[in-house]
């Protein structure tokens, strides 16, 4: 039976609310959210990676003072929430990272950042372990040097008394439920982004661990999204406002509960824009082979057993910040609004100017790329709008292979961040991809995501796609129009 107060003579139902802690690379967030999906208070504190003590030249994050921004974040929004009920908490972070610990709790090495590029070597070198393509086969996950693999073979192979003393290496959302709840837990979600997995059987895999000689022991069982690893602590209680007692609930990795959390269906891909594009797709099936490790297909875990969240991902606004600081820098506060105005009177085919792909690739990509089709009356809002349609045509390509990989037809895309609020581009992406692209209403899918998983655990709902059902969704559809035609006739 809920409790009731009331207030001003009218009786309300006391809200259940969520908590959940999302650690990203540049801010440490906790959020309160309530059962219709609506986030009713925030804290937040800029995050930073740190010089390793060890290793100045390489980084690490701070885990304790994460854990007190956490605590801090999470004290002030508990301040503002009177009388409501507090179902549960749960952490979500950044994949693959994580920390050695001994059986007493003490942290043995800091944990390595993603960002650190200590591992580079290690993922070059990794045959002498296991060929690349059988690693790729069996984990689904493309060889990025940040993974998780690469840190704790560094480990072994620069600090091997640690993996002798080690009793566990958590992950990091587990590092922070496990300061919640007193249990040293892993989720299945932050293990999928390891390349320690098998993909297929949903578990650590034995072929890789012995591979690369650790112990499955080193990393536990792993839970599944909305298992209850334990109860909020007294210790933890008093240090973050929280409840004693309430269920810590797993989640796990910011990515997976972003995509579960913008309600897309099955095959729908979603694409989240922003610095970076990721388009990832919710799907029954999946492929690891050749042709998927050469189109850079990685494959993760769904936080739903039986699916697979396959992706894929390039450089999007990041391009277009170049061209607002370098081309349209006197548009001041409303550069964003004129660039695309300013654009929108631009025909399809931006009068032959052509922004090759590859243009905007990491450092050390290959070769670069090219803006083409330039003359002597080419504006720099045909040069904008080709970069739109570059990113366009990028998407299209991504969606093929997507497809190819999980063995589906897209019959809409979900579109979500920053990158979403630019209309023209909206368009541009129907128009190309030729199928409708829906933008939600919704801002921080990753924190509903994991609501979701709470709530599930708390029992509203008897599954996590219940808690879906239960969430309204505002959106608006962009359908292919009669641009569609000409694009069809420009690149294909």
């Amino acid at each position: 039976m809920q409790r009731l107060y009331y207030d001003n003579n009218s009786i309300m139902t006391v809200k259940k609310i969520a908590i959940v802690f999302d650690c990203g690379a540049t801010n440490v967030k906790v959020h309160a959210i309530d059962e219709k999906g609506e986030i009713l208070q925030s804290g937040s504190y800029p995050n930073n990676t740190q010089p390793d003590p060890f290793y100045p030249e390489y980084r690490i994050w701070d885990v304790y003072e994460i854990w007190d921004k956490m605590c801090r974040a999470s004290r002030e929004v508990m301040a503002q929430l009177q009388g409501e009920d507090i179902i549960g908490v749960s952490v979500t972070t950044f994949g693959v990272d994580g920390v050695l610990f001994n059986k007493e709790g003490k942290m043995l090495y800091p944990m390595i950042s993603w960002q650190c590029d200590r591992t580079t070597p290690v993922m070059k070198s990794i045959a002498k372990y296991i060929p690349v393509e059988k690693l790729y086969r069996e984990s689904a996950l493309l060889p990025f040097n940040f993974n998780t693999i690469n840190k704790l073979i560094w480990l072994k192979e620069n600090k091997p008394e640690l993996l002798e003393k080690a009793y566990m290496w958590l992950f990091a959302p587990s590092i922070f439920t496990w300061f919640l709840s007193g249990v040293m837990k892993n989720d299945i979600t932050m293990a999928g982004t390891s390349m320690l997995t098998s993909a297929a059987e949903r578990d650590l895999s034995p072929l890789i661990l012995d591979s690369i000689g650790i112990n499955k022991g080193l990393l536990g069982e792993p839970a599944e999204p909305g298992d209850i690893i334990g109860k909020v602590t007294a210790a933890a209680s008093e240090l973050t406002g929280l409840p004693e007692g309430i269920p810590v609930v797993a989640s796990g990795h910011d990515t997976q509960f972003a995509v579960f959390g913008s309600g897309a269906d099955i095959n729908q891909p979603v694409l989240s824009s922003g610095t970076w594009e990721i388009l990832m797709v919710r799907s029954l099936n999946y492929k690891s082979g050749k042709e998927q490790l050469e189109n850079s297909i990685s494959t993760e875990l769904d936080p739903v057993p039986g699916l697979y969240n396959i992706g894929i991902q390039w450089i999007a606004s990041g391009m277009l910040e170049w061209a607002g600081r370098n081309m349209f820098a006197d548009c001041g506060d409303e550069l964003h609004e004129k660039m695309i105005s300013m654009a929108s009177a631009v025909p399809p085919g931006s009068n032959g100017v052509r922004v090759i792909p590859g243009f905007f690739e990491e450092t050390g990509g290959s070769g670069g790329g090219q803006i083409t089709g330039l003359s002597m009356e080419s504006t720099r809002e045909e040069i904008y709008r080709a970069m739109l349609e570059a990113l366009s045509l990028r998407l299209r390509e991504g969606m093929k292979a997507l497809e190819t990989a999980g063995g589906f037809t897209t019959d809409n895309i979900l579109c979500v961040g920053g990158g979403s609020k630019n209309n023209l581009w909206n368009q541009l992406r129907a128009d190309i991809t030729g199928v409708p692209v829906t933008v939600i209403d919704k801002k921080e899918t990753t924190v509903l995501g994991a609501a979701m998983f709470i709530m599930y655990a708390a029992g509203l709902a008897s599954s996590p796609e219940e808690v879906r059902q239960m969430i309204p969704f505002r959106s608006e559809v962009f359908e292919p129009g009669p641009d569609r035609r000409i694009y069809e006739e420009l690149f294909f």
